[in-house]
């Protein structure tokens, strides 16, 4: 796992994640830590990148089979209530652990809307207008309280208001 940040303002969404060392023999493109769901949907994750893998194959099936299905893209909420309905289901099946690992979901719902989504390992999920996924609990924080970047100001009051 590692950090990852989301933001969101009227109009934008910004989604971030903590980029760590890669060995010298690792082809460093083979690390993905943000993953595009459908056209308008993106979602970052915190914790085991193979279970990563599989929820993201899921989410994008359902994307597409949504399109398919209602000829709309598909809504955040939706996306966001289908992933923490699959995590919820591996909690409770017998022979089947949970998935380890906390994800992001960001995007546009079909009026312009921006939303983010954090779903958790256990299932649930809310949405938010500034949150992080982290494994080390104070580096975020202290990175927001010495930063003093224009640009991280304005993104922080637009949302924050």
């Amino acid at each position: 796992g590692s950090t990852a940040v989301g933001l969101r303002g009227d109009n934008i969404v910004v989604l971030g994640v903590e980029k760590r060392s890669v060995p010298k023999l690792q082809d460093e493109r083979t690390v993905r830590k943000i993953h595009k769901l459908d056209d308008h949907v993106c979602m970052a994750f915190a914790g085991l990148t193979a279970d990563a893998r599989i929820l993201v194959n899921m989410a994008r099936v359902e994307c597409q089979s949504y399109r398919l299905t209602v000829e709309d893209p598909v809504s955040m909420s939706y996306i966001a209530r289908h992933i923490a309905s699959v995590k919820q289901h591996f909690t409770q099946r017998p022979g089947l652990r949970p998935f380890g690992l906390s994800t992001l979901i960001v995007g546009f719902d079909y009026d312009g809307s921006a939303h983010l989504f954090q779903t958790d390992p256990s299932g649930t999920y809310h949405e938010w207008k500034l949150t992080q996924l982290e494994e080390v609990g104070k580096r975020l924080e202290n990175f927001w309280k010495n930063t003093t970047l224009t640009i991280s100001q304005k993104v922080m009051t637009n949302v924050l208001n």
